[in-house]
């Protein structure tokens, strides 16, 4: 290594975050999907005959699968790496501009 010459760190495109509309394209999709599974167990649940122990868990599909869906729909960056930048100390008498109120 020479000196005056730093080790630069080098990026993939693996690295990168998918676009903000993908990954609301990607959640938009994974929840219609689950939604859709929940909708199959209600009908399944109410209009076909079946034994009681069926018709409990297609009931309890119904019930708990928009709680999943949503926590599932609000997950954002899944997949994304966390991020390597170092921010700057903060000044403690100051508040920051993303916390400034309107009016203030």
């Amino acid at each position: 290594m020479k000196w005056g010459r730093r080790r630069q760190d080098v990026h993939q495109v693996t690295d990168a975050r998918p676009s903000l509309s993908a990954d609301i394209r990607g959640r938009e999709v994974r929840y219609l999907i689950k939604m859709g599974i929940r909708t199959m167990c209600l009908i399944l649940a109410v209009v076909v005959p079946l034994p009681w122990p069926y018709r409990l868990l297609f009931i309890a599909g119904a019930v708990f699968l928009p709680y999943i869906a949503v926590i599932g729909a609000n997950e954002r960056g899944r997949d994304a790496p966390p991020p390597t930048f170092q921010s700057p100390g903060a000044n403690q008498t100051e508040i920051p501009l993303h916390r400034r109120e309107i009016g203030s």
